[in-house]
């Protein structure tokens, strides 16, 4: 595996870049889950949006963006070959912007389909990583999701400068 990013601190000493490690760390597992969901047809991207639909039912593009912490243009990205698929629909909603986004039948069996694939690549990932740990991380990782940073600080930025 390739070395984390790191920069250097105030004080000289090397420092791991929070997001590199956290990108290195989704692309290791993006590509365990991919390779695992991969005769279904599904890559891992596509996996939870159809699982969100399955438990929640029809909702709005926008509110299935906000559950899968993504921008609704990088979701319409993911949902068009899913729609072209006919694993779901998309339909006007309330208003004419709105977009409401439905699984069909074909989605439901799709995502029956490739749940063993992926239960496969949960115990694999907890078979190297620890059910403990995993457990841990998934926690870790859904309160990192929940972070709200506001604006991006300019504060060191602006203090190196004067």
């Amino acid at each position: 595996m390739s070395t984390i990013d790191k920069t250097r601190n105030d004080t000289g000493v090397d420092t791991v870049c929070n997001c590199a490690a956290i990108r290195q760390a989704a692309r290791r597992v993006t590509r365990l889950y991919d390779q695992s969901l991969a005769p279904s047809g599904l890559r891992i991207t596509q996996y939870p949006i159809l699982a969100w639909l399955a438990t929640s039912g029809p909702m709005t593009m926008g509110l299935l963006a906000d559950h899968m912490v993504m921008d609704r243009a990088t979701l319409g990205h993911n949902l068009r070959p899913l729609e072209a698929q006919g694993l779901l629909t998309l339909t006007e909603g309330e208003d004419r912007r709105s977009r409401v986004v439905a699984l069909t039948e074909t989605g439901e069996r799709k995502l029956r389909d490739a749940r063993p694939a992926w239960r496969a690549a949960q115990r694999t990932f907890e078979a190297a990583f620890g059910r403990d740990d995993s457990a841990a991380l998934r926690a870790t990782m859904v309160r990192l999701a929940r972070l709200d940073f506001g604006e991006p600080s300019r504060g060191a930025s602006v203090k190196a400068e004067a």
